[in-house]
């Protein structure tokens, strides 16, 4: 979510950074295909995987970049599609990748299991594996600053 927040505001200033969030957030609030949201929320959930589609790509980038990118990419080609969101699925099938562990899988949610699927390679997730995955997130900003940085170098050289 930061990451697309960040690329909107890249785009189009802190316009478009307000606009993401506000379109995230009615996702959040409304997007959910429930009886009582089901004819509501289904745009904000549209808009929110429109502009989530870019975003969502260049961080599963990163996360290769930022740990292993053989295994976030193989974890993006062969699991983003088992997800139900076009972009969360392959963010997080990317970062599990990276990190060489798994997440997701079945699931209680209100006393009902729900089959999730398994997302990255490797062992399952335990605690410690929180700190590594805030060190990909960290190191995946620290390389969106560092493309910023290029590109407004690029753009006042011109002039």
């Amino acid at each position: 979510c930061v990451f697309a927040s960040l690329f909107w505001y890249a785009l189009l200033g802190p316009a478009g950074a307000v606009c993401h969030r506000l379109v995230n957030t009615l996702d959040a609030m409304w997007g959910y295909k429930d009886d009582r949201f089901l004819h509501f929320g289904w745009f904000a959930a549209r808009l929110d995987d429109v502009m989530g589609w870019a975003p969502a790509r260049l961080t599963a980038i990163c996360y290769g970049l930022a740990g292993s990118l053989v295994g976030a990419l193989s974890a993006w080609r062969d699991q983003s599609g088992k997800h139900k969101s076009p972009n969360a699925g392959l963010v997080m099938a990317s970062g599990a990748g990276s990190l060489g562990i798994l997440i997701g899988g079945p699931v209680t949610y209100d006393g009902m299991l729900q089959d999730k699927p398994w997302l990255g390679s490797g062992s399952r997730a335990v605690p410690q594996d929180i700190s590594r995955t805030l060190t990909l997130v960290d190191r995946s900003l620290v390389i969106w600053m560092g493309i910023y940085a290029l590109i407004i170098l690029a753009i006042a050289s011109q002039f």
